[in-house]
């Protein structure tokens, strides 16, 4: 297991062009080794810069990042499949770059390629990959050295629910080694990770705003219709909130809600 230092945001600045507007200006924030940071804003504010900056895709025009730990995963919004490679080829591209070599290597890919599911896209070229698939390999490659910062550009888009699921997981493992993860999410999923600091992104700057409340879990049920007013006068009898009620299956084409 590795030491690690904060990881901070010492008076960043950065703006796209010499006359273009600030997108952050003046940032000093750190996230601590173990801890999980979600970034949160309206489209548009900054956040993706923000870990791309921390990614070091982007230079700051202006500031430092310090103590930036020497592993980085990056999963960006959209991955890139422009790329002349195989899923298998360039999954060991990545894990040479980022420093593993022979069964090290071999065995980190085997391993993304099993629990991500995709197995059957091993010799499938990158630029014939769904976007949701694509986005899996775009995980897969930002963890198969295991990163001492992982960042996470609205990792959930796209991705298939047992993937989507799977993700929570991947970020505490991440945590419990020691490193930290820094994530933005506009589709509410950051929910699944309760305790997570928040930095608000707003007018160039961010704003810490201590830990979130532990998120409240969603379960989907399905029984019987003649069941239906029966259980859900059940659940709130026992102090559940029924959050939505629909008739006929989830995967139907047509749903009917009910109040």
């Amino acid at each position: 297991m590795w030491q690690h230092l904060p990881m901070h945001y010492s008076a960043v600045s950065f703006r796209y062009g010499r006359r273009d507007r600030w997108v952050l200006r003046d940032v000093t924030v750190g996230i601590e080794p173990g801890e999980i940071v979600v970034v949160q804003g309206r489209n548009g504010v900054g956040k993706s810069t923000l870990l791309q900056l921390a990614a070091g895709v982007l230079r700051p025009v202006s500031g430092r990042l310090l103590d930036r730990p020497g592993r980085i995963g990056w999963v960006p919004e959209r991955f890139p499949t422009d790329q002349p490679f195989t899923v298998e080829r360039y999954l060991h591209i990545m894990a040479s770059v980022a420093g593993l070599r022979g069964g090290a290597a071999s065995g980190a890919v085997h391993t993304w390629i099993e629990r991500l599911w995709l197995s059957p896209f091993r010799g499938v070229r990158l630029g014939e990959l769904s976007k949701g698939t694509a986005q899996k390999v775009g995980l897969a490659q930002a963890l198969v050295a295991a990163p001492g910062l992982l960042i996470l550009d609205e990792p959930w888009e796209g991705l298939d629910g047992p993937t989507r699921d799977l993700v929570p997981e991947i970020v505490t493992e991440t945590v419990d080694r020691g490193g930290c993860v820094l994530v933005s999410d506009h589709l509410g999923e950051t929910a699944r990770l309760p305790g997570a600091t928040q930095w608000i992104v707003q007018d160039a700057t961010v704003t810490p705003a201590g830990r979130g409340p532990a998120a409240p879990w969603r379960i989907e049920i399905e029984v019987p219709a003649q069941a239906g007013p029966q259980t859900v006068a059940a659940l709130r009898a026992q102090g559940h909130e029924i959050v939505r009620v629909r008739a006929g299956r989830l995967d139907a084409g047509e749903t009917v809600e009910v109040e």
